[in-house]
């Protein structure tokens, strides 16, 4: 998606949640304690079923956690550092379903079903040291533009570094399990560096794109472990500089025509099976 699109759609959410924020603010607990937020509402929500906003934080010792307990929120956006979110049901949200921005973030046990308009994704993380544990994404439609099930790119946003991916499950994508966009891959600002992810067990089925798994300009990456359901034309594109890449262990659809596709760029430091020739970089 060009950085000015992504531009003007960050813009237009973040004019709806000023639109409304004195309305329904609500002071979260202290950071050591568990918090059940009564969220403000913001675009996608309504008073039944809010979108959960979270913008107050905790420490590394002790980070702030919002529970769910199984409840039933319009989407969830994290703007804080030390955050645990964990065990909501996010269905049919404005996309992205989940987004969260900042330092030592966890998402973990969510359900995202169903997200809708801007460019349909599931989740979308940007920042240091996230993990992103045992959610499920189902649902996501191209009719809104390249509906992944996660996202991440460096153009009005941080780049992404030190990213667990794990046990996640991505059903019924339409586009990508993961896209992540470097900020040198061309469309970004080339600011910082995206690095330092490690892709492990999850299950990947996408329907329309050609690769689950598509990184550009993301350094040192590790994939081990994933289960690529769909017969796409391969299962993992590294593009752009991505190098230091390790794949191993995953398991693929007897379709898919080969594991890797990787270009030249890419090649120093990779470590994994024979590519089958460069990524496809789109759907």
């Amino acid at each position: 998606m060009p950085a000015s699109s992504r531009r003007a759609l960050r813009t237009a959410a973040l004019l709806a949640a000023t639109a409304v924020i004195g309305a329904a603010a609500w002071n979260p607990p202290p950071a050591s304690a568990a918090a059940h937020p009564h969220p403000r509402a913001i675009h996608g929500g309504t008073a039944a079923h809010p979108r959960l906003v979270v913008t107050h934080g905790g420490t590394a010792a002790h980070p702030a956690v919002y529970d769910g307990h199984g409840r039933t929120v319009a989407g969830i956006t994290v703007e804080a550092n030390h955050v645990i979110v964990e065990d909501y049901r996010v269905t049919r949200p404005e996309a992205p379903g989940i987004e969260i921005t900042g330092r030592d973030i966890t998402v973990r046990r969510n359900t995202v079903t169903s997200p809708h308009g801007g460019d349909g994704d599931g989740m979308r993380f940007f920042g240091d040291d996230l993990k992103i544990q045992r959610n499920t994404v189902r649902g996501t439609s191209n009719r809104y533009g390249h509906a992944d099930c996660m996202q991440t790119f460096a153009s009005d946003t941080p780049p992404s570094r030190h990213v667990l991916i794990e046990g996640n499950r991505c059903e019924h994508v339409d586009n990508m399990c993961v896209m992540a966009e470097g900020p040198d891959d061309g469309e970004g600002d080339g600011h910082g560096h995206t690095s330092d992810f490690l892709v492990r067990d999850n299950y990947c089925e996408t329907r329309k794109a050609s690769q689950a798994l598509m990184f550009e300009d993301v350094q040192h990456v590790t994939i081990v472990g994933n289960t690529f359901a769909a017969p796409t034309d391969h299962a993992v594109g590294l593009a752009i500089h991505s190098t230091g890449a390790h794949v191993c262990g995953n398991r693929t659809n007897s379709r898919v025509r080969y594991e890797v596709g990787i270009d030249a760029s890419s090649r120093p430091g990779y470590r994994g099976p024979k590519p089958g020739g460069a990524p496809w970089r789109r759907t």
